[in-house]
């Protein structure tokens, strides 16, 4: 039997199709505890990560990478228009101007940029999605597991167990948010973890972060600031609430910091400059943001970053101005990300930050649907950049169509999965990913990959070389 089939023999004996009896959102964690009844004390879940709540495997984590740049591609680009590129005659435009290049057949006419940095870029295309479905398949992504599994409901973001994980590293100066969103609205929070986890959602702007300053002048503010924790105070220690009301004042100071603050205002600050050689879009000033947030060292560890518009079930091939279409909108990802690896390169953080970019699944292969479009299919890629990553080349490969994986390559022999991508992900930042915390509601055990314990899912470290 393959390793692939062995696989997926394993995965029809876990829970994913496990509906949970919970689906609604709650207020509050203090009120989805209290529905919950029984379970585990609220002043288990008060922390950090610590050796009583954790239990793990003996791995060997790469730990090459300080931060992380996850950037997703929601609506699911087309793989074979992309990165792992299938040019058919007849039905591929011209302006694909494929390539070869570092072994790869590249799209250099739409992704001109990225063709120029691909040294420092690993293309894996043995990636396979586990289902269609845009909802589903984005969360997934953000929570390394099905959202239908038994925790799927209370998962937190990848981003957030970062977040927790990485918090004694933190120092008293460090104010930024240890997990931003930017242009991430729909970015998984973090779920049963205290919501101080949650991520920090951005929308750049030139003009900086909004509401950093008062009206009344910074004296004054203090003054009323101070008058709010001395009422508040009292609160958070004597409330039958006193959980969420710590929660709430973690966020006042956490925002306090933030105020009157030099250090936020260059780093969430551009100039027009800059924003056009990032492409003058949404996106680009988010990179940019991105670049600029963590060469500010302030405690941002992972940022997300999403670029949506991608489900092109019609005109793909459009070149008019105003048709979203792999032209239109592979140019404003060429812009940003080019720009962005090499802005790292150049100044020596690419060194330490991995860049991950993806999509929820990938796109019908072969010739266009009858509305020149592709619809949705499971095969898709990942890139990997930065943090130690080798470059130059293709992890995996697939048919003449790019309808299935025909090369894994990495050792397990068998499709690459989200869930390995999020092992990935732990193991570049030096974070077991055979961890399972003790704390979460149902005292199931909360797996930071699910099944990684018994090597289901693994890093793909070839990546490293």
């Amino acid at each position: 039997m393959s390793n692939e089939a062995k696989f997926l023999n394993l995965v029809e004996k876990l829970p994913h199709a496990h509906v949970p009896f919970f689906r609604r959102p709650f207020a509050s964690r203090r009120e989805f505890f209290k529905v919950l009844g029984g379970g585990v004390a609220g002043s288990f879940l008060a922390g950090n990560a610590n050796a009583q709540l954790i239990r793990s495997q003996n791995v060997t984590t790469k730990n090459t990478a300080k931060n992380v740049i996850f950037i997703l591609l929601t609506g699911a680009p087309s793989h074979t228009d992309t990165f792992d590129l299938k040019f058919i005659d007849g039905v591929s435009p011209a302006g694909f101007k494929p390539e070869m290049i570092k072994g790869m057949n590249f799209n250099t006419g739409v992704f001109p940029k990225i063709a120029a940095q691909l040294d420092d870029v690993a293309v894996v295309r043995s990636v396979r999605a586990w289902a269609a479905q845009h909802t589903l398949s984005q969360t997934w992504v953000q929570i390394g597991r099905s959202p239908a599994a038994a925790l799927g409901d209370i998962a937190p973001n990848i981003g957030s167990i970062v977040a927790i994980e990485k918090k004694p590293e933190r120092t008293p100066g460090q104010l930024f948010p240890t997990f931003l969103a930017l242009n991430a609205d729909g970015a998984v929070g973090s779920g049963y973890l205290p919501a101080s986890y949650e991520p920090f959602k951005v929308t750049p702007n030139a003009a900086g972060l909004a509401n950093t300053t008062n009206v009344d002048g910074v004296t004054r503010f203090n003054e009323k600031f101070g008058l709010l924790e001395s009422l508040d105070n009292p609160l958070r220690i004597n409330s039958p609430n006193a959980e969420v009301m710590q929660d709430y004042g973690d966020f006042y100071k956490s925002a306090r910091g933030l105020m009157y603050n030099p250090t936020v205002d260059k780093a969430f600050k551009y100039t027009v400059e800059d924003s056009a050689r990032y492409g003058n879009t949404g996106f680009g000033n988010a990179l940019l943001t991105a670049k600029q947030v963590l060469q500010a060292n302030s405690g941002t560890r992972y940022i997300q970053v999403t670029l949506g518009g991608w489900d092109m079930h019609s005109n793909i091939y459009s070149q008019a101005a105003n048709v979203n279409s792999l032209f239109s909108l592979g140019r404003t990802l060429d812009n940003a990300y080019g720009t962005l690896l090499a802005d790292l390169k150049a100044s020596g953080m690419l060194k330490e930050t991995l860049i991950v970019m993806m999509g929820e699944f990938g796109r019908t292969v072969g010739p266009l649907n009858d509305q020149m479009g592709r619809d949705h299919y499971t095969q898709q890629f990942a890139t990997f950049a930065g943090g130690g990553i080798k470059g130059g080349r293709a992890i995996g490969a697939t048919d003449a169509q790019g309808a299935r994986t025909t090369d894994f390559g990495w050792s397990e022999g068998r499709d690459i999965r989200v869930e390995d991508i999020e092992a990935t992900i732990y193991s570049a930042l030096g974070i077991n990913w055979t961890n399972v915390r003790y704390d979460d509601p149902f005292g199931r055990g909360f797996e930071y990959v699910p099944s990684a314990g018994e090597g289901l899912y693994k890093p793909v470290h070839e990546l490293w070389g």
